[in-house]
């Protein structure tokens, strides 16, 4: 099962909204097949172990992190093909909670005679799940706030150079967690500051990740790197400004896509943006704005974990931006707490990561 697992990392970025998953055919203690979804819209792992399978497959064990699915959407139904081709056990990881499936998948393989064994590493395929497990339940992204801050909070400089505040080795893992994810969103305000391009910039091939901005009063400039490669990288401007207004024209001239979104105190409401992100296909965001876009997000409850690089540097100054503005709190029992917290060194920097911590 970790074998499949490892498969299933493979799948990062390229099928989104669809799980990451892995599976392993197994006979007479060897290895047979292997697998794994590769992208969205084509065969998943089942079926592309069992037909790349040059062995008898007639009584193997197939190992396989997500309850095969047992209805027909893009592709046919994984059960099918296992029933076919005479498998004599399955282990599963976890159950699909996806309504069409729930286990369903499950209940049809031993109807047709096959052992079923679930909740084989079930806990490190939920982790790896995480997008999908909180998209079909719930249709709103999973959101990952990604900061990168000095020892004293600080994102930059007072002047707002910001180049760089970590190494190398930190910026690569940003950019191959932008690979895994389906959209990137920044505001205005870094914009304005950075310019930035919010691309992947890896060697190799790369899941390329939809660009957006929230800009409520459309501020953006046309001749932002942004809007100059949209048509490259398709990018969309969140606004609460009417589409058909004059100065959304350009932006769509240039392959931008607009997203009117309810105003809230005069920006766009994150709640509603969330909700019609999920309801576009978006599974997950990576979020790399500045302080007042994370303040909203946080005050929206709207992230559910957090990537913190911290770099040991001190630059001062009371004017000197920080990672999360807005009003804040009033007391230090409100603090937003995390859990799960993992600490890593990244040559240098120190990254910390952790899941939101549930106020319910």
């Amino acid at each position: 099962m970790r074998r499949a697992i490892e498969l299933a990392k493979k799948g990062g970025g390229y099928v989104h909204p669809n799980p990451l998953v892995g599976c392993v055919v197994v006979r007479d203690g060897e290895i047979i097949a292997e697998g794994y979804h590769e992208k969205y819209g084509e065969f998943h792992a089942e079926r592309n172990a069992i037909t790349r399978c040059k062995s008898e497959t007639k009584g193997a064990s197939l190992y396989v992190t997500l309850e095969p699915c047992c209805h027909y959407g893009k592709t046919p139904p994984c059960t099918e093909i296992i029933i076919e081709k005479g498998i004599r056990k399955v282990y599963v990881g976890i159950l699909d909670p996806n309504p069409l499936v729930a286990g369903k998948g499950v209940k049809m393989l031993q109807d047709a005679g096959i052992e079923v064994e679930v909740g084989l590493c079930a806990d490190e395929i939920r982790e790896l799940n995480m997008v999908f497990l909180k998209y079909i339940t719930t249709k709103r992204p999973y959101v990952i706030m990604k900061t990168a801050m000095t020892l004293d909070g600080k994102i930059a400089a007072f002047t707002g150079d910001s180049k760089w505040v970590t190494n190398e080795e930190s910026r690569k893992l940003v950019h191959q967690l932008r690979s895994e994810m389906a959209g990137v969103i920044v505001g205005i305000g870094t914009v304005l500051a950075d310019d930035p391009m919010l691309n992947v910039r890896l060697d190799g091939e790369h899941h390329q990740p939809m660009r957006i901005v929230v800009d409520s009063n459309l501020r953006i400039p046309i001749d932002s790197q942004l809007v100059a490669s949209a048509k490259q990288y398709k990018t969309i401007i969140v606004t609460t400004v009417i589409p058909s207004a004059e100065g959304a024209r350009n932006l769509l001239n240039a392959g931008c896509e607009l997203l009117q979104c309810d105003s809230l105190n005069g920006h766009v409401d994150i709640n509603d943006l969330i909700n019609k992100l999920g309801s576009l296909g978006i599974d997950s965001l990576l979020l790399e704005g500045g302080g007042t876009l994370n303040a909203a997000f946080l005050e929206s409850g709207c992230v559910d974990e957090v990537w913190a690089f911290i770099a040991p540097k001190i630059i001062g100054g009371a004017a000197a931006q920080t990672a999360v503005s807005g009003k804040g709190i009033e007391k230090m029992s409100d603090a937003i707490q995390l859990q799960d917290i993992d600490i890593q060194n990244i040559k240098g920097d120190i990254l910390i990561k952790g899941k939101i911590c549930s106020r319910e």
